[in-house]
């Protein structure tokens, strides 16, 4: 009769998450002796009993069968959530080709010591709820009604909340997961940014009380433990964070909510590289829980999948509050310059600064330095050096040379704009600190706060500064993206893009949606209340539909643009794309591999199908040379999503010892 072995990890409470333990399965346990299932074995010289889960069984013992022992008992395998989440790691193991072990780390908290940590500063002051007591208008209580009925009728799908800045999606939420914890489920809440923590939370705590659990980065492996703890036993209904927040060990789950569902930081950058909204959708359907994802800014993808029936489309069309949304300048640089005027401020934002401290109303000034990969433009016509094959724009290097990291076209940088022959072509250099520093010396009765990455290194910064700038103990606000996502003031009446550019021109084929996204939710902060607002965009390419589009509040609109663009060049939605990394930090194996594969049978005979496929590399990445290792990169389009995978595999049987694979598919079809 055929052996069965079982690799073990031991309960979540053990630190060891790296390594396995194998033990036989006795013949009795065969038929529930599944992967996941959660068992009680003998561990260590004195045979003490420990619980564990089997993450993986095989007929072969990896050493002497006499020295393996059996399993005791099977306690469970399934009712548990850490057997759901041994699942997941299975499923994000095929899914985003990683290791077993990677996946499990990445669902698992891992503990450390458990103690009570004394806070050195003050606590934090939480948003309250100004909701109590609102009544939902008919496009709110006409989305609410419609997922709660669909709840009591047993029907899970899932739902797109496209409302405007100021909608009260928020409010959405909260209504739809109180109807959900009264049918004894539970709700996972995701937010993008550790910085949106600071005013959700204060929200959610005011309406469930203490049964909600906060999950974040910033956290330490035994703070985040105690939580996912508190989970397990079931003394939490809501957990809100990051997209870590996703692993939380909570059964019954009713329905997943991912607030701002468009943000690139759903997206982990790390192996797995895997996507928030991916991963939900999977537990979402295991689980059979609703899905609701929100944004004022739905991604192209979501937006495309709405628009095709995959995905329920709801509107909010007006702002809660009844204010209007806040009228929007584009300041054009290039006259900003022929005028005189060589500051990083037009004068209308000058201008309008001056107002606002007068009035004593507050401003929000940010640079998105996100994604920015170098870019070369002209600040007298606003030409940007771009790549001939892919209209993405260039990336400077030190050598002296624009190169184009998606084809590896390459040109020597320029000393004069090809466009209009002036000098004054180069690339944007600007940061929050030389920012801050303008403003201090223009206005120098102004109080200036800045949020950056420097300023927000330290546990619990980015809600002190918020919180600092909400009580009025700032005039204006100077930082990263991070500032202008999700946050609500009433005093902000001014917002401004100092250089919409940098996003606009990022080397990626998504710049144009994300800059689109961070201009029109920038815009959304300011006039919330029952003053109005404004918002400035200072750019050098006042034209460019991004711009347009996000001036006039158009979504629409700029979907529409950006689909024609994605549809010239079979960018995604409109054709799969992995792209494929190439690492070593043997620079002359990675040259031998990326060779071999690019002149391979297999390779060549793919290329010879444009209609069905594209291949573009192996060419450098945008930062050549990271940590003593080198790095490559293809990108593959194809029609349908099963070939990815078939390539995949067959580069693998490229590489060397010496040599590893990254990989990142983006599906059109999750």
């Amino acid at each position: 009769m055929t052996e069965f072995y079982a690799d073990v990890v031991p309960g979540i409470s053990h630190k060891e998450l790296d390594k396995t333990f194998q033990y036989k399965v006795p013949d009795s346990l065969v038929s529930s002796a599944v992967p996941g299932a959660f068992v009680k074995v003998p561990f260590g010289r004195g045979n003490k009993e420990i619980t564990g889960f089997i993450i993986e069984l095989s007929e072969t013992p990896k050493i002497d069968p006499e020295k393996i022992k059996e399993i005791k008992e099977i306690l469970s395998d399934s009712e548990l959530p850490e057997s759901r989440m041994i699942d997941l790691a299975h499923w994000m193991k095929e899914e985003y080709d990683t290791t077993l072990i990677k996946a499990l780390k990445t669902v698992f908290p891992v503990q450390e010591t458990v103690r009570e940590v004394k806070s050195r500063t003050k606590p934090v002051d939480y948003a309250k709820d100004s909701e109590a007591g609102i009544t939902l208008n008919d496009e709110q209580k006409n989305f609410c009604d419609d997922v709660k009925t669909d709840f009591d009728n047993g029907i899970r799908d899932t739902y797109l909340l496209h409302g405007v800045t100021g909608s009260g999606k928020t409010l959405c939420y909260m209504e739809v997961i109180e109807h959900i914890i009264s049918r004894r489920c539970r709700a996972i809440m995701l937010i993008p940014e550790i910085s949106l923590t600071w005013q959700t939370v204060g929200r959610f705590k005011s309406r469930f009380g203490d049964r909600v659990s906060i999950v974040n980065s910033r956290m330490s492996k035994g703070e985040k433990y105690r939580e996912f703890v508190r989970c397990s036993r079931g003394e939490v209904d809501v957990v809100i964070g990051p997209r870590s927040a996703l692993f939380a060990p909570l059964k019954n789950i009713g329905v997943i909510v991912i607030d701002e569902e468009h943000e690139d930081s759903y997206k982990s950058e790390n192996a797995p590289g895997y996507h928030a909204r991916e991963v939900a959708d999977y537990i979402a359907k295991k689980e059979g829980a609703s899905l609701v994802l929100g944004s004022a800014t739905p991604s192209v993808k979501t937006y495309y999948r709405a628009k095709k029936g995959d995905i329920r489309l709801y509107r909010l069309t007006e702002r809660a509050s009844d204010s209007p949304l806040p009228k929007v300048f584009v300041e054009d640089m290039r006259e900003e310059l022929k005028s005189g005027n060589r500051q990083m401020f037009s004068r209308r934002l000058i201008e309008s600064l001056r107002i606002r401290l007068e009035k004593k109303e507050q401003a929000m000034l940010f640079l998105n330095k996100r994604g920015y990969a170098g870019f070369v433009s002209c600040r007298s016509c606003g030409h940007v050096m771009k790549c001939k094959n892919c209209d993405i724009s260039m990336t400077y290097h030190r050598v002296g040379r624009l190169m184009c990291h998606y084809c590896g076209y390459t040109v020597p940088m320029v000393s004069k704009c090809p466009e209009c022959g002036s000098p004054h072509i180069a690339g944007f250099k600007a940061g929050t600190q030389q920012v801050e520093e303008s403003i201090k010396k223009l206005f120098p009765q102004a109080r200036v706060l800045r949020m950056d990455k420097d300023t927000t290194s330290t546990k619990d910064a980015h809600a002190r500064i918020l919180s600092e700038f909400s009580k009025g103990n700032a005039d204006i606000l100077v930082g990263t993206q991070m500032i202008v996502k999700g946050h609500d003031f009433e005093n902000v009446t001014l917002c401004c893009a100092l250089a919409a550019d940098m996003s606009l021109f990022a080397g990626d084929y998504r710049a144009s949606e994300r800059t689109f996204d961070l201009l029109t939710q920038a815009a959304g902060r300011a006039g919330r209340a029952d003053r109005a607002g404004e918002m400035i965009i200072q750019t050098y390419d006042p034209d460019n539909y991004c711009i347009v589009h996000s001036a006039a509040h158009d979504y629409e609109g700029f979907y529409n643009d950006e689909m024609e663009f994605r549809r010239l060049l079979l960018y995604p939605p409109v054709w799969n794309m992995m792209t494929t990394g190439i690492i070593s930090s043997d620079e002359e194996a990675l040259i031998n591999v990326c060779e071999s594969i690019s002149q391979s049978e297999y390779i060549n005979d793919l290329k010879k199908n444009p209609k069905d496929i594209t291949i573009i590399g192996p060419s450098k990445e945008s930062i050549y040379r990271v940590d003593n290792e080198y790095r490559m990169v293809m990108y593959i389009k194809s029609k349908e999503a099963y070939i990815l995978k078939e390539i995949r595999k067959e580069i693998y049987k490229y590489c060397t010892d010496k040599v590893f694979l990254q990989f990142d598919t983006d599906r059109t079809d999750i």
